[in-house]
């Protein structure tokens, strides 16, 4: 976040709170959309709308709120029963252990 005030600093936009929201929320937003395309294109979508997402998060409240949503629901998603099911059912023990599966593998009949 150091780099951000940094930023704001050496532009001037520290005193021009308006116009540093709407610099913000055009960059984040372009960052963004162009992230949701790459869900159907090629590309980093997964690295790409949180890195817009962050870009808006140091300027809105309902960006932050969605980061922490989103963190929490990632959070359920590696302990869900689902997913230990899935890296016990992988053929090699190697790739359950290398991905962090908390849950000790074994075979399924």
């Amino acid at each position: 976040m150091n780099w951000y005030w940094r930023w704001v600093n050496r532009l001037g936009l520290a005193n021009r709170p308006r116009v540093r929201k709407m610099i913000v929320a055009v960059i984040g937003s372009t960052i963004v959309l162009f992230g949701l395309a790459l869900i159907v294109l090629p590309g980093p979508a997964m690295l790409v709308v949180p890195l817009g997402l962050a870009l808006l998060a140091t300027e809105f409240a309902w960006a932050r709120r969605i980061i922490r949503r989103g963190g929490v629901a990632w959070g359920k998603a590696r302990r869900s029963r689902f997913a230990r099911h899935c890296l016990t059912n992988f053929p090699d023990r190697l790739i359950a252990a290398r991905i962090g599966c908390d849950q000790p593998i074994r075979k399924i009949r």
